[in-house]
């Protein structure tokens, strides 16, 4: 599993440029098979154009690269950092960089790295003049962060790949349930209609039996029974509303978690 096979790549970019703007440190992610999955962020001419760009000095930083773990002084004098991205304990990709001074620099022994490497000394402190110096404990703390955030992005991009089609699923059955609780709210909106038209007519058969005399008492009976019947009918019609009223309130603090 790459880490380009479900992750949006632009939000690490995102993280890695703002990590970077922030603290000082150049930062790039790269794939398993060493792939750089985004762009540098604030990464050097000391180590990208002179360093890395001599035969010898390039050797030394892929090894370092390939070697090197947490936070470390590099073989050319620097502090770097390399980070592994873990998808439930796969290894994913790692996110490196630093290439700052944990201190200021002792330019003779820089311009001996220089001569070793075949570079020339002078453009090489000139770059190196440049480099930001921030303290070894900053670094190892800023490194450590960027670990947490990349990995906390990483993995909740994960959950939402691997479980999209559950989610899909869920959204779908929130959806219907909103169309059938349309259904039932517009169905107890017409038993209530009728309930209210039962009350009336029972209040009129009432009314009809009243004039009757005893010839209609049998017939009050029939009609206050439809009258209670009415009564409770809607009572039972509001308690269904309340209960729907509750639901639909459910059903959309769900859909919300898919907006």
């Amino acid at each position: 599993m790459e880490l380009k096979d479900f992750m949006d790549l632009s939000k690490l970019q995102k993280i890695q440029d703002d990590f970077s703007n922030a603290t000082g440190l150049a930062a790039i992610a790269v794939g398993l098979n060493g792939e750089y999955l985004t762009k540098g962020s604030n990464f050097t001419d000391f180590c990208m154009k002179y360093t890395r760009g001599s035969q010898e000095g390039l050797r030394r930083c892929v090894k370092c690269d390939n070697e090197c773990s947490g936070t470390y002084h590099c073989h050319a004098g620097l502090m770097d950092f390399s980070i592994d991205i873990l998808v439930n304990q796969d290894k994913v990709g790692k996110i490196i960089g630093g290439q700052v001074l944990p201190n200021p620099p002792d330019e003779e022994k820089f311009r001996a790295s220089a001569q070793e490497l075949g570079i020339d000394p002078k453009q090489y402190i000139q770059a190196l003049q440049k480099v930001p110096v921030i303290p070894e404990s900053k670094i190892r703390a800023s490194a450590n962060l960027l670990g947490i955030i990349v990995n906390q992005l990483v993995n909740l991009e994960y959950f939402k790949y691997s479980n999209a089609d559950r989610l899909t699923g869920v959204q779908k059955g929130v959806e219907e349930s909103n169309e059938l609780i349309q259904t039932i709210n517009d169905n107890t909106s017409h038993l209530k209609a009728i309930a209210k038209k039962q009350n009336i007519l029972s209040l009129n058969a009432s009314i009809e039996a009243a004039r009757s005399g005893e010839a209609g008492a049998g017939f009050a009976v029939v009609a206050k029974s439809m009258q209670e019947l009415s009564s409770e009918s809607a009572v039972i019609y509001n308690e269904i509303e309340k209960s729907v009223a509750k639901i639909t309130e459910r059903v959309s603090s769900l859909a919300l978690l898919f907006e």
